[in-house]
């Protein structure tokens, strides 16, 4: 059988970091309410950098460490909620950006479970045959469609890129679960946003970023941990034979949730939304990235990855880790 693994991870953030004690410059709120809610402690924000220079940024980074040239690249996918336009698509741009001219590209939007979803795509187009190796990228701009005036919102998030290369070749992504409940779209949406907005009179009609806060955690809390012991029992693993679990980087508080029914140490649990704060789709590859650099993760150690988002939506994988 053809199995699927990731060889290569990159990651890019924005220069411009904006801490809670910039927010509470700004606005009626505080470094305290802010960590005690969330955990987060400062946000990158784009100043003049597009989803699509980001991708770019994270595309190059991880080409970078790869043993592959950009024209080896045989597919791009761009997790994305926050495109640049309606088209092209940010993948073709990626495409562009890196000279990786024989790779076909989309983009793919599952809000902040994009990453898992299209790593699920990449992995059936290796699994089937059909290609050998492709490009998945996180990527974006969220500082663009949340209303700065809107404390509850506005200071969860934060910009940024991840991305890896997926190769044919030995053990590494095993098993992954998706799922989606379309009645609970309500719960975390935005209707319109500021993507094709180029003047002020427009951005005031926008409808921004809007989120059920309590709801989106009751149903993270409930769903992640259930996703993932579907992926467990899909390997015929136990919790403790997992050596890292790699979340999405949205609220320190669900993340303590999914370990403590888990039954599993904070430990196993790396974070660094405090720096971050909630990247969306770029999330767990940037975090993945991190964990990579500093040495953390050890080959053959097994991860899960898991993540949920607007839609709503699901997905968790048992990933192999062998680079």
């Amino acid at each position: 059988m053809i199995a699927a693994r990731i060889t290569a991870t990159g990651a890019y953030v924005p220069e411009r970091k904006v801490t809670n004690d910039d927010l509470a410059r700004v606005m009626d709120t505080s470094d305290e309410w802010i960590r005690s809610r969330t955990g987060i402690g400062s946000r990158h924000v784009a100043v003049g950098e597009s989803t699509s220079h980001m991708a770019v940024k994270a595309a190059a980074d991880v080409l970078s460490r790869s043993g592959c040239r950009a024209e080896d690249i045989q597919f791009i996918i761009v997790a994305t909620g926050t495109p640049d336009h309606l088209f092209p698509n940010m993948a073709c741009l990626v495409q562009e950006g890196i000279g990786a001219s024989h790779a076909f590209c989309f983009d793919l939007n599952a809000a902040c479970s994009g990453f898992l979803y299209s790593l699920s795509v990449a992995k059936g187009y290796i699994e089937s045959g059909m290609y050998e190796r492709g490009m998945v990228i996180g990527a974006e701009t969220i500082s663009k469609v949340v209303d700065w005036k809107e404390r509850s919102t506005c200071v969860l998030f934060g910009d940024g890129a991840g991305a890896v290369i997926i190769e044919k070749g030995g053990r590494g992504i095993g098993s992954m679960v998706m799922g989606a409940d379309g009645k609970g779209g309500e719960v975390l949406r935005c209707s319109s946003s500021s993507i094709l907005c180029h003047d002020e009179e427009s951005r005031r009609k926008i409808d921004y970023l809007h989120m059920d806060g309590q709801e989106v955690f009751r149903f993270a809390a409930r769903q992640v941990p259930a996703v993932i012991e579907a992926v467990l029992e899909k390997e015929g693993l136990e919790p403790d034979q997992i050596g890292h679990y790699i979340l999405h980087q949205a609220n320190e508080r669900i993340i303590a949730s999914v370990a403590r029914k888990m039954k599993e140490p904070m430990e196993k649990f790396p974070v660094n939304l405090d720096r971050y704060g909630n990247t969306s789709s770029a999330s767990i590859p940037i975090l993945l990235h991190e964990l990579h650099q500093t040495g953390a993760l050890k080959n053959g150690e097994k991860l899960i990855l898991a993540g949920f988002g607007a839609g709503l939506t699901w997905g968790a994988a048992m990933v192999e880790w062998n680079i």
